[in-house]
């Protein structure tokens, strides 16, 4: 006899069946797949994956770098296949920044604006490269623009994820004042993901002190979330950590630019710097 959870639209319906029967849809097949993968005993079953907008770039730090992106893809596929279910948030640092605009005596606002649809060139591209290694992907985005991608709806995430695809949130919260680090948490805490993993670009984790200027600077391997705000270590901004440490989303911080470190991290090795409650 097989359990199943079903979805009927408005929530989970369970449903037994014999496999005597041989009487499945397709949607019960898939189901009855992810449960075998599961039983392989994944640390983590749906994860956020934060990726900054440089990740994308080339070692200038400017632009899509088309081999990176494929690369980046790559890995997210071979998670994926392994039945882990993966949310990405990308930035658009590699594009356009809305602090640097505004800094140069643009409105702050729109100077954010132009930061989210950054993220949504960022997203397409990504989404792009999972599609042609045959992932399917789905792009929502805070800020409506139907021809691109789909508005962002909560259940509607969570049902994409349930069957196994990749879902790219753009365009950050839709609203000004919010960086990505904090659409990331929002995001991990509405899809209810086990964990936040925050891929950085030339850094194995999170420091007492920057290494590039410190080289005696000691990486911590664990974290409290009070710890990173009373030390006012820089992994992320202070709306990000606190929604994170109000939610118990714990967050990997790891570096991106070693290959296959995004398989290992969302299998749950001991990678970088672990924030969680103590």
């Amino acid at each position: 006899m097989v359990n199943l959870e079903v979805w009927d639209g408005n929530g989970k319906e369970k449903v037994q069946k014999n496999h005597a029967e041989a009487q499945y849809n397709i949607e019960e097949l898939w189901l009855i797949w992810r449960c075998g993968m599961e039983t392989e005993k994944k640390k983590y079953k749906r994860i956020m994956l934060k990726l900054s907008g440089e990740a994308l770039a080339n070692d200038k730090g400017f632009g899509i770098d088309p081999e990176v992106v494929y690369r980046l893809a790559g890995e997210i596929k071979e998670a994926s296949d392994s039945g882990i279910e993966i949310a990405v948030v990308v930035g658009g640092g590699n594009i356009w920044r809305g602090l640097k605009g505004s800094a140069g005596g643009m409105d702050r606002a729109s100077a954010d604006y132009m930061g989210m649809l950054a993220t949504v060139i960022n997203s397409v591209a990504l989404q792009d490269a999972l599609e042609k290694m045959g992932v399917t992907t789905r792009v929502q985005t805070a800020i409506e623009m139907q021809q691109i991608a789909e508005p962002y709806i909560r259940r509607r995430a969570i049902r994409h994820l349930e069957k196994g695809r990749v879902v790219i949130f753009g365009a950050g919260t839709g609203n000004p004042y919010f960086t990505t680090d904090t659409t990331a948490a929002l995001r991990s805490a509405e899809i209810e993901a086990d964990v936040m993993l925050m891929a950085k670009k030339q850094t194995n984790g999170v420091y007492d002190a920057d290494p590039k200027f410190y080289p005696e600077a000691k990486m911590f391997t664990h974290l409290s979330y009070n710890d990173v705000l009373q030390k006012k270590l820089e992994v992320m901004d202070n709306t990000a950590i606190t929604l994170c440490m109000n939610n118990k989303i714990p967050i990997m911080v790891f570096n991106i630019d070693v290959p296959g470190n995004i398989v290992k991290a969302c299998e749950g090795e001991n990678l970088g710097t672990l924030i969680e409650e103590k």
